[in-house]
């Protein structure tokens, strides 16, 4: 798609960030450097609840199946479980609280609980292994864990010396009814705030004096290649996120020469949750863009594409995405056509083909891609509207706050030049949790922090992600990303995932290889054979797979969405020794 824009990115940045405005930035020196950062930003996660919860107060904030909660339900829960966690566990400001669970609105009455004290919120990947929820909770001294049932039933036999090793004060069980209710070593949730009978007017007459820059939340890197690192970040980096998400979709209105959207009016709006919390995604983009404009956020207890489709009719849900694999079920879904208002991309690089699709399912909706990492706090590129639709393989221009280098070694690529990725900003983390030699590595001494990402810049500040490093595959001294050659073969729209690894080669060091899944409805259908063809049209000789693997089960993900190619690897590796031990005949 070509298009003219009324207006330059210029001119919309003046009517973004006009004074007065919500994006009016200024220049603040923090911790030795300088930055831009939007001036009317809340000054921490307790004011910004504060605000949200009178300001939406009798609106429905959460809905689960079939409860129902309003702002001011879930802010008087919280302001009550953060008494507890004051009172009883003895949690001061500063102090780490572990949350390890699956979706529920008690994960976010334990989350606002958090921040009304200024306790820093640990939210630690649920999906993650005995082994890895113990280093994570050990690791950040967490002072109260709180679980669900599941993860109670994996952490109940060493819960005992876990909370001597953490220096845990509390161990709580969330929605213990799930499970079966009693676990040694760890309290009922439910049963611990319904005993407290104590005044909880305090938790809002006293005011911890929370500080913009002081500590406010770790997640959890992937951990793909060993042990996940703490993504410890201050409460501008969390909230900067807040107005940062909003930039592409006022962007996306001004380039088609429109003023900003007028407040809505109607019934309430809603929001379809469908990743986890302890993700970026799901809490530092969905949740905290809900709770400022006042959406009901609707959780999903697992990701289904026909009952999201069903909640999308029946709750008014306006906004619906994620990762791509979501946007590419809701286009093959039952909710197709609906009027859906935005469409939002994030969490994993898009098939260039998605966002034409998902244009022709969703004519009426808004559509928005973000690129952002654990350690920028989501959002810290973005676009929407037409300049997505226009340039699909982007992930967009830089946030106000926000500054893009392309680095090749120590110095600055000049634009259309591939080489790692480097972003600067107040929403950048301040340093893996207790790992300096990890900090150091990631982050230069002047606030960038390298992405580990490849990509290129075009002349108008664009940016175009081509892989992660670690993906590259170097055949004969020739680099190859694996988005190209997975966008190659995304064109057959009978393919479900498409992953490109390298397969080793005696002479060239490595072959390109994919592993495919074909969609249910097409599966016996598609050849290795055609696919290679495919490939041929779009790609140059050295970047053709000489091996395309098709198989009918989903490839297994990460919580946010993201292909574990470290497994697909293994099995590329495997299948083409195999076909080199069975000689030519088996190659093809």
């Amino acid at each position: 798609m070509s298009w003219s824009p009324k207006r330059t990115l210029a001119e919309c940045d003046a009517i973004l960030l006009a004074p007065g405005t919500m994006h009016e930035m200024q220049t603040c020196l923090i911790d030795g450097r300088l930055q831009r950062v939007y001036k009317k930003l809340w000054p921490s996660l307790r004011v910004f609840w504060l605000w949200a919860a009178n300001e939406h107060s009798n609106a429905t904030y959460l809905v689960f199946g079939d409860q129902r909660y309003t702002f001011k339900e879930v802010f008087n829960r919280s302001v009550k479980a953060a008494a507890v966690l004051q009172d009883v566990y003895h949690v001061q400001k500063g102090d780490r609280v572990a949350l390890c669970s699956r979706n529920y609105p008690e994960y976010l009455v334990a989350f606002w609980a958090c921040h009304l004290i200024g306790a820093v919120s640990v939210l630690v990947n649920a999906w993650s292994p005995l082994e890895t929820l113990r280093y994570c909770l050990v690791n950040t001294q967490s002072k109260v864990i709180i679980v669900d049932s599941e993860r109670a039933d994996l952490l109940e036999p060493i819960a005992k010396k876990l909370a001597a090793d953490a220096g845990t004060t509390g161990f709580l069980v969330l929605e213990a009814q799930d499970g079966k209710g009693k676990w040694e070593g760890i309290q009922n949730w439910n049963a611990v705030l319904d005993e407290y009978t104590k005044d909880t007017s305090s938790i809002l007459k006293k005011d911890p004096g929370i500080l913009p820059e002081d500590d406010a939340t770790i997640l959890f890197t992937s951990g793909t290649t060993g042990l996940p690192k703490g993504v410890l970040s201050t409460q501008r980096a969390w909230l900067t996120n807040v107005f940062n998400v909003l930039v592409g979709g006022l962007r996306a209105a001004f380039r088609r020469g429109e003023d900003a959207p007028a407040p809505p009016t109607g019934p309430q709006k809603g929001i379809l949750l469908s990743v986890p919390l302890f993700h970026v995604t799901g809490s530092a983009s969905l949740l905290m863009m809900a709770s400022m404009v006042g959406l009901k956020i609707i959780i999903m207890r697992k990701w289904d594409p026909e009952e999201a489709a069903r909640l999308i009719k029946q709750e008014n849900i306006t906004i619906a995405g994620g990762v791509p694999s979501m946007v590419a079920d809701l286009v093959n879904s039952s909710v197709a056509g609906h009027p859906l208002e935005g469409l939002m991309f994030g969490g994993a690089p898009a098939p260039d083909s998605l966002a034409a699709r998902a244009r022709t399912a969703f004519p009426a909706a808004t559509m928005s891609q973000g690129y952002g990492l654990t350690e920028t706090n989501s959002v810290a590129v973005g676009f929407g509207g037409e300049d997505y639709v226009a340039r699909p393989a982007s992930c967009g221009i830089a946030a106000p706050v926000n500054d893009i280098m392309i680095m090749n070694g120590d110095v600055a690529a000049p634009a259309g030049t591939v080489g790692e990725v480097w972003l600067k900003g107040p929403n950048v983390m301040k340093e893996y949790w207790g790992d300096h030699q990890a900090t150091a590595k990631a982050l230069t001494k002047d606030g960038w922090f390298k992405t580990g990402d490849l990509g290129l810049l075009d002349e108008e500040g664009f940016l175009y992600i081509r892989d992660r490093i670690k993906d590259i595959i170097i055949r004969g001294g020739e680099n190859i990303d694996s988005v190209s050659v997975e966008n190659a073969l995304y064109a057959d729209e009978r393919l479900g995932e498409v992953a490109a690894v390298g397969v080793p080669d005696e002479r060239l060091g490595e072959q390109v290889a994919a592993v495919v899944t074909v969609k249910p409805a097409h599966r016996g259908q598609v050849t290795e054979a055609s696919l290679i063809a495919l490939a041929r049209k779009s790609l140059p000789k050295y970047a053709i797979p000489v091996m395309i693997l098709i198989q009918d089960e989903p490839f297994e993900l990460t919580p946010s969405g993201k292909i574990l190619k470290a497994n697909i690897r293994k099995v590329a590796k495997a299948a083409w020794e195999k076909r080199l031990k069975e000689g030519p005949k088996a190659k093809l």
